[in-house]
This record gives structure tokens, sequence and C-alpha cells, in this order.
């Protein structure tokens, strides 16, 4: 508390951490965060050291290595949808706790890896499983809080991933550092080991964030006994109802999540098109790649869960998604001018395009979070975030290929075909905010 020049007493507002911390009174809420805080941490170490463990240790040439990746992400497609559909008929924390289990030993397995072929195997599975992981979870949000809170929690959840990937980044600096082929393979260990230990705080989660028992009433004659035919017909209708709820029969989130998946492309610019178009193309040095990451790192932590309020109403997600759609837009064009400009200048447009790339990011899930949850039905909460969780896993997959096409192979022009992309799908996820907003007042 600080006081102003009157006398008068003012609140200071808490920043991101005390935020975070502050949220951890509900018992979900705090089994998740530590759960994630720990598993993101073994997956900051792998992530970090992955390509180069391919390399330099396994012996796979930098395409064999690409193949594996996009492999992972092609897995993880259809896991994403699989783990939500699971979720509606078993329980969700016990299937988030397996699978988040058997994802780390998965990892364990890649230090043991000695081919193109093993290593192909390991990285489907272990992309599945990682995806079947993260999609029950989706489903533990979905049924554990309601409105704000929900966005609040994913917010809160990818406020801490953040911190945990980047100090599992500098976990794996050390692998780097040392550069023996034990060292990587002991880091490996280490990583999935920390993966499946994240799990146990699953176990705290309540039942409540399972899906309720979808049985039919028993239907009684006059006399007392069981009408069978009665009961049979409405166990018929009940699976009737159930299959009519689902997302594949619900063409508004199909396109929500269509839309979604082209928008999310954007972290493919900054993971694939950033770095080699600093490479090829600009005069800043190759260091300016890790510059711009912690950067990144430091606004999402800063501001995701300040900027993720309210957005469970439909008009604040459709406004947010419109406003990061122009946000990247502009980043995309900021980034192509950072050709030919000198090193100083090189490194302050990349730096300027970054920050609106990554407040762009921050809104972007803020209204898509918001806007899954709030246009799911949540008698199928598992499959619904199931298929929106597919977003991610799509634009893993094609962002590699459209940025290699446009921005690195065209320069400005292949810039310029990836803003129109971008706002072209933010104008579509914010439509249909807008449209739902007016047919909800309506209602």
């Amino acid at each position: 508390m600080t006081s102003d020049p009157a006398g008068t007493q003012t609140m200071r507002r808490p920043g991101p951490i005390r935020r975070v911390i502050g949220s951890l009174d509900d018992p979900v809420l705090r089994a998740l965060v530590t759960a994630t805080a720990v598993a993101r941490i073994g997956r900051g170490v792998f992530l970090s050291i992955t390509v180069l463990y391919f390399i330099r240790v396994v012996g796979l040439s930098g395409g064999e290595a690409a193949i594996v990746l996009a492999a992972a992400s092609g897995s993880s497609i259809l896991a994403s949808f699989l783990g939500g559909w699971l979720a509606d008929r078993w329980s969700a924390r016990r299937l988030s706790l397996v699978f988040e289990v058997a994802a780390g030993l998965f990892l364990v397995a890649y230090a043991f890896v000695g081919s193109f072929a093993t290593a192909i195997v390991l990285a489907v599975a272990s992309g599945f499983l990682d995806a079947l992981a993260q999609s029950s979870r989706s489903a533990v949000i979905a049924r554990g809080f309601t409105g704000d809170n929900r966005v609040h929690a994913r917010a809160v959840l990818r406020t801490v991933t953040n911190l945990s990937i980047a100090a599992g980044s500098g976990i794996a600096a050390i692998a780097l550092a040392i550069g023996t082929t034990l060292a990587y393979r002991t880091v490996i260990v280490i990583a999935g080991v920390i993966c499946a230990v994240g799990a146990i705080p699953l176990l705290r989660l309540p039942s409540s964030v399972d899906a309720a028992r979808r049985v039919a009433e028993t239907i009684t004659t006059e006399t007392g006994s069981v009408n069978t035919a009665a009961t049979a017909a409405a166990e018929r209708e009940l699976r009737r109802d159930w299959r009519a709820r689902s997302p594949w029969r619900d063409p508004r989130y199909l396109l929500l999540t269509l839309f979604s998946a082209a928008f999310g492309m954007q972290f493919g610019v900054a993971e694939v098109g950033v770095p080699l178009w600093i490479a090829h193309a600009t005069a800043a040095p190759d260091a300016t790649v890790s510059m711009l990451l912690i950067a990144n790192t430091v606004l999402v932590v800063l501001f995701q869960v300040r900027l993720s309020r309210n957005t469970h109403d439909l008009r604040v997600a459709g406004r947010v998604s419109l406003i990061a759609g122009v946000l990247m837009a502009g980043a995309c064009l900021v980034y192509a001018s950072a050709a030919g400009l000198p090193v100083v200048a090189a490194i302050a447009v990349l730096l300027i395009a970054l920050i609106a790339h990554t407040f762009a990011e921050i809104l972007s899930q803020a209204g898509g979070w918001g806007l899954s949850f709030e246009l799911a039905d949540p008698v199928r909460a598992g499959a619904y975030q199931g298929v929106f969780g597919m977003t991610f896993s799509i634009g893993s997959l094609v962002a590699p290929l459209l940025v290699n096409a446009t921005a690195i192979a065209l320069g400005f022009a292949g810039w310029a075909i990836l803003a129109v992309v971008f706002l072209g799908s933010a104008l579509g996820i914010a439509a249909i905010a807008f449209r739902a907003a007016r047919q909800e007042h309506q209602a």
C-alpha cells in the first residue's frame, strides 16, 4: 500500500507472479499449476536440445531431424481430439495422470535412440501422448471452472509454462556447454523423469472435474416394477442426444477451430520464420534470436493474465481477436522491413516487430480461450476442447512449410501474404464472436 501527496492510501496492483500465487487458493488450479510447473521444466530441457541431439549424437541429417519433429506434430492432431473424447467417457484427472507419466517415460527413451526409424517411432509416440495429456487437462479446466475463471486458469497456466520452459532451457544449457554424448543423454533422461514426476500433483484433483455419468433414469410402472421397455427407450434417447452434441456437428465451432488454426501459425513464424529471416536476410547477428525469445517470454509472463480478463464475454473475445489480427499483420510487415538495414537498425526493427507479435500472441490466446469455452456444449466439454486443441497441432505442422514458401522464399511479398492470412483469420474469428453475441442477446 502506498500514500499519495494528499495523504490518501491506494492499493498497489499486484505483479504477475503475485497474481499467479494469489490464484492458488483454488484446489483445482493449485494442482494444475504445480503439475505444469514441474512437467514443463522437463519439456523446456527437452525442446532446447532435441534438434542438436538428433544431429550431433544420433547422426541424423537436418532434413531427417525436421521430419522427426513434423511426425511428432502430425501425430498430435488426432491425439488432441481423442484425449478430449476419452475425457467425456472416463475420468479426465486419471487420464491426464496416466498420459503425462507415459509421455515422460517415452522422453526418457529418447536417450537410447540410435537410428532415424527409432527416432520417428518415439517422436510419434511421445507427441501423441503429450497431446492426449494436454487435451484431457483442457477438459479438466472446462469442468473445474466457470466463466472468466476458466480463461484466467488458462492464462495462469500459460504464464507458468513460459517460466518453466525458460528454466528448463537454462538446465539444457549445461548439456550444450559440455557437448558430450553422455551429457546429452543424461540431461534427456533427467528431462523425461521430471515430466513424469510432474504428473503426481494431478492426484489431488477433485472428482468434480470428471464428466457426469451418462445413465438414463430407471422408469418404473405404477406397481413399482422396472419398465424395461421405457428404460431402454430412455437409454437410446440419451445416446442419440449425446451423438447430436458432437463438435463435428457444430459448423460454427469447426469454423472457429479452422480460423484459430490459421492464426496459430504465428507460433511457426516465431520459431521458424524469424530465425531464418534473421540469418539469411538481415544484418542482425544470430544472437538476436535469443534476445527476441527472452523478450517474448518476459512479455507473456507480465501481461498474459492481465490481458485475458473478461474474454469469456463474446464481444470482448471478438475485439481482442481483431486487435491481435491487426498487430500480427503489422508485425509481419515490420519483420520484412528489417532486411537491408544496418545492424543496429535491424535489431531495433526486429524488436519492435517482436513486441507487436507477442501482444498479438497474448490477445489471440485470450480471445481463443474465451470463445473455445463459451461456444462449446458443456455436456461434451472434453470433445469440444479436444477439437479446439487441434488448432495448435495443425498450425505447428503447416506453419514451417507456409513460412518457407512465403516469407523466406519471396521476401517482403511473402511477408505481406502472411499478413493477409493472419488478418483474414482474425476477422473470421471476430465475426463468429460478434454473431454469437448478438444471438445470445436476442435469446
